[in-house]
């Protein structure tokens, strides 16, 4: 495609993206904020970080949205360029590692659960999930290491794209760091989600005390979370991997960081399968919106 539409599309998706994905989300948060509130219970603290770490990503998905409107070329201040592109790929790696705890938790209170319930503490989740912020947030410190810590020598950078245009130097850098992430923060973490449900709903479909119904919400957990985990994040830290080989980031990279971003719209459905209050929330509301729609027809009198 050309500059032109490869524009369009970008904006578009981005648009899509944050229309579908931010009141899912906000109503979400605002679901496992209010039972985090009223009891601890790991899965929820889990999944309430998931939320935040998709609404960060929202949050500044409008700056990505003025980029692709500017046809990719970064015409806002220089310092929203490494604070957007901070948030924008720490929220990628913390979906990617929140998704894999929640697997991680299915499994164990499937495969384990007397030993599940006896040793389960709301602690052990939050320190899983600062180790996680922590974690995502240090590797994508090198959005300000590429911009600030290994200056630019070169004359042949291109200086109006944001997190782009690399040079020599800043390569020598930002690919080893991205296989990193690749390794650490995609390979590693799908493995284990890859073991935990398939493990996960081998054992709930041999067990014929277990209602129908909890083993449709497992196997649609299990399913949303590995298409998010390959259709989402393999191709973006697929091209991690490119960018190391060739020592250059690969032509469609852009494509891969959208799917990327659009993985905000795909973990509402994760929440729904994951927690009968988000189900039960979600249901409320579309039937509110629904009765405020048919509330808005005009009667058959009206119009006569």
């Amino acid at each position: 495609m050309d500059v032109e539409s490869t524009q369009y599309v970008v904006l578009s998706i981005y648009i899509l993206t944050f229309l579908t994905g931010f009141p899912s989300n906000l109503l979400a948060f605002y679901t496992f904020f209010i039972r985090v509130h009223q009891k601890l219970v790991p899965i929820d603290i889990l999944l309430l970080n998931l939320t935040i770490s998709d609404l960060l990503l929202l949050l500044f998905l409008p700056f990505k949205m003025n980029e692709a409107a500017s046809g990719m070329r970064w015409n806002m201040p220089p310092f929203l360029c490494p604070l957007t592109g901070f948030f924008f790929y720490s929220s990628i790696y913390t979906s990617t590692l929140f998704l894999t705890a929640v697997s991680v938790e299915r499994y164990l209170s499937v495969a384990f659960p007397v030993k599940y319930k006896i040793n389960r503490r709301p602690q052990y989740a939050v320190v899983v999930s600062v180790i996680i912020w922590v974690l995502a947030s240090s590797q994508s410190c090198i959005v300000y290491i590429a911009q600030y810590g290994v200056p630019s020598n070169e004359t042949g950078v291109n200086t109006s794209h944001c997190y782009d245009s690399f040079s020599e130097e800043q390569k020598r850098v930002v690919f080893p760091v991205r296989l990193e992430a690749f390794l650490v923060l995609f390979v590693i973490p799908f493995i284990i989600t890859l073991f935990c449900y398939i493990n996960c709903v081998r054992i709930l479909m041999s067990l014929p005390n277990i209602s129908s119904k909890k083993k449709q919400r497992a196997i649609g957990l299990a399913v949303t979370t590995l298409v998010n985990f390959i259709l989402c994040f393999a191709p973006y830290n697929i091209s991690h991997l490119v960018g190391f080989i060739t020592n250059n980031s690969p032509d469609w990279r852009l494509g891969a960081l959208l799917l990327s971003t659009f993985n905000a719209t795909l973990d509402p459905v994760i929440f729904y399968y994951s927690s009968p209050a988000v189900q039960r929330t979600f249901i409320n509301c579309f039937a509110v919106i629904l009765r405020r729609l048919q509330c808005c027809k005009p009667s058959k009198k009206t119009m006569i």
